[in-house]
């Protein structure tokens, strides 16, 4: 217990402590500029994270803390551990869904919870515009095939379906991330389709986008990636029916959840060799060893690593720190999370 804890510290600043998995995920989101700026507005009440919510050293921390800033890993905060910090005002994760450990009784008692999930967005928009790009130029197949026919190989100059210029990209859902890569997407010369129930015609145009049914988002897409929520009305929202509406040589990307996906009908369109797909997530995930999606041709698969890792988790840190600053300043949070919309996260 440092001296912060001890007396209290200010009456008048935040009294922050962490809550994740190790020291290590704290420092790896905390970099040393933000804990130099949440030093500057608060008072630290203990180096160590909590890593448990039961022990004697968490309970006196809880007693005095009115800010938790928490990472993946963290302990759940119920009604038993609001108990324990009646002072709680804020919860600001430094990542991004809270669902594993939020309790609902959180919001019933009063205090804010925020989300870097608009963080985390950056890198995941980055990975599904590099895909993209990468898919227009039929860059996996191209490469498979050099491998194959080595010095033989000659690439295709002519072929009209090659190429960005002019091509059609479907965004199915308008989340955090589906409007962020939107945003990506403007500067090159691409026609953007989005399939999103929630949004208006002129609310999709004011984005950048032109909204359209899934069905014909699905035909008309050279590249389709999904960037919908977890919803009972979207699990398996991708199966057969709308996988076989896809064009001869596009490709499909999934950086949102597996669940989302029948892998039964997507195994099946794959291993007939008329669509592509770059899979950071699945169902299960990891698949298990010597699922065929590990060895298809026409398939990318990456270990979820869309989603901020290495130096992009400072960005999710520097986000949670913002909103201690602002809690100090008495403004209002940027990315608060009510419990309307904690449904529709991830």
């Amino acid at each position: 217990m440092n001296r912060a804890m001890a007396d209290g510290g200010s009456p008048h600043r935040p009294r922050v402590a962490f809550a994740m998995a190790s020291n290590e995920l704290r420092d790896s989101l905390i970099n040393a500029e933000s804990f130099d700026r949440l030093r500057a507005v608060a008072d630290v009440l203990s180096t160590e994270v909590l890593t448990d919510f039961e022990s004697v050293r968490a309970r006196e921390v809880l007693a005095h803390a009115t800010a938790l800033i928490t990472g993946w890993g963290s302990p759940r905060i119920d009604g038993s551990v609001l108990d324990l910090s009646p002072g709680l005002r804020l919860v600001a994760h430094a990542a991004g869904t809270v669902k594993n450990h939020v309790s609902p009784v959180v919001w019933d008692r009063g205090v804010l919870v925020t989300t870097a999930a608009q963080a985390n967005a950056v890198p995941v928009a980055e990975y599904a515009l590099a895909f993209i790009l990468l898919a227009g130029k039929d860059a996996f197949a191209s490469q498979a095939r050099q491998r194959l026919e080595q010095s033989r190989y000659r690439k295709e100059v002519l072929r009209q379906d090659l190429g960005n210029n002019g091509n059609t990209v479907g965004i199915i859902g308008a989340s955090r991330t589906g409007r962020l890569l939107i945003e990506l997407l403007k500067p090159y010369p691409l026609r953007i389709l989005l399939a999103d129930p929630t949004l208006t015609p002129a609310a999709a145009a004011s984005l950048g986008a032109e909204l359209v049914p899934l069905d014909q988002l699905m035909r008309r897409s050279k590249v389709v990636s999904l960037h919908a929520p977890v919803l009972p009305s979207t699990l398996g929202m991708i199966g057969a029916a709308e996988l076989a509406q896809m064009q001869d040589g596009s490709t499909f990307i999934n950086t949102a959840r597996g669940v989302l996906v029948d892998h039964a009908a997507l195994r099946a369109e794959l291993r007939r060799g008329r669509i592509s797909a770059v899979l950071d997530v699945t169902a299960p995930e990891p698949l298990p060893d010597g699922d065929e999606l590990y060895k298809l041709p026409n398939v990318v698969l990456t270990p979820h690593i869309a989603g901020s890792l290495g130096n992009e988790l400072a960005r999710m840190g520097s986000l949670a720190v913002a909103e201690v600053e602002r809690l100090a300043q008495g403004a209002e949070a940027n990315h608060a999370i009510s419990r309307e919309t904690l449904a529709a996260m991830a």
